[in-house]
């Protein structure tokens, strides 16, 4: 395990000298909020931040990608053949990703890397990329990452752990990746016995300014048919507007559609991202749509994640406590107050 000090004026310094090795993302501010973006966008990192407000996630699992192309010309000797369209998988770093983030890496991992089922392209994204962490050092009111496995510095996930120490970042290697990013790493030095001591103690304020706690104890002993059908799913969901903003923020969201779009002769088959908060998202080719009333598609949002992956996986929550569900949501429905509901729920 690695110990390594970097000094701030330095670091962005060294990330440059990686670029060579990697291709590096970084949090970027972007209006009011920050983006994961290339190194080489021109922009200035900005490691002092809460957390983006969109997941890293695309960067792995891209919101739209292209993974087949094919040709309708008849005269074309390939005509109708679909081809895998080409990719990129050279290696790449997301550095300053949230624990939670990283977290949740591992919670979809389950999904697109089982013993049964692969989607090749994530697994080889996923596989060629460095997670560099960074702990989160003031935690705000909506993280509830200790409640479902998590914390402010959790490693699991992660090839490198980053601890903000003011004036420098001790770096923390985790994984063989990670020692490899940081031997390629410049203007390093030996972590001293003082700055690990005052990471040790950052990591345990950090979580304890975690005062929330969200119970999720007793979800697996729930019987499904008896949670599907609580009285408390109306009221839940009245003020939904099925805008989708939970999904689409949600890093362990991973619902997907397959189109196909056509320009001339030259068609394209993409994968989407997808949303069980759409009237469209279970719409039969029949016409026929088994989640046309708004509740049934938030009593889906909610099982799926904490009951139905708990009873799959026995992982946990299909959730990693990022919160952003909580902050944007814009009628302030709380995946936080769901989960009392759903843990406390008797049917008699």
């Amino acid at each position: 395990m690695t110990l390594k000090l970097f000094a701030k004026e330095q670091w962005l310094t060294t990330l440059e000298g990686l670029k060579e090795s990697y291709k590096i993302f970084v949090p970027v501010r972007d209006g009011d909020f920050h983006t994961f973006m290339p190194l080489d966008e021109g922009k200035k990192p900005d490691f002092d931040y809460p957390n983006t407000r969109l997941s890293p996630k695309s960067l792995i699992y891209p919101q739209s990608e292209r993974i087949f192309e094919y040709s309708l010309d008849e005269s074309a000797p390939d005509a109708h053949i679909l081809k895998e369209t080409e990719k990129d998988y050279s290696p790449r770093a997301i550095v300053g990703i949230r624990p939670c983030d990283a977290h949740a890496f591992k919670i979809v991992e389950l999904n697109f890397d089982s013993p049964e089922y692969k989607d090749p392209w994530w697994v080889q994204r996923y596989e060629s990329t460095v997670l560099i962490g960074l702990g989160c050092n003031d935690p705000v009111s909506t993280c509830f990452c200790t409640s479902v496995g998590g914390g402010p510095f959790d490693e699991d996930g992660l090839d490198v752990i980053l601890y903000d120490l003011g004036e420098s970042y001790l770096a923390k290697g985790l994984t063989d990746k990670g020692e490899d990013f940081l031997a390629k790493a410049k203007g390093r030095t030996k972590a001293d016995d003082a700055s690990i001591k005052r990471a040790e103690e950052l990591a345990k304020s950090a979580s304890d300014k975690i005062s929330v706690n969200v119970p999720v104890d007793r979800l697996k002993d729930k019987v499904i048919n008896e949670l599907f059908a609580a009285s408390f799913w109306e009221e839940v969901a009245f003020s939904c507007i099925n805008c989708g903003t939970c999904t689409y923020l949600c890093p362990t969201c991973w619902c997907f559609d397959i189109q196909d779009e056509v320009i001339g002769k030259e068609g394209d088959r993409i994968k989407n991202w997808d949303s069980c908060m759409f009237p469209l998202f279970t719409l039969h080719g029949s016409g026929h749509n088994p989640r046309d009333n708004k509740f049934q598609r938030v009593r889906q949002r909610f099982m799926h994640k904490l009951k139905y992956y708990v009873d799959k996986y026995d992982n946990g929550v299909q959730c990693s406590g990022c919160g952003r569900c909580v902050r944007y949501c814009p009628v302030n429905i709380d995946i936080r107050e769901v989960c009392k509901l759903m843990n406390s729920y008797r049917s008699d």
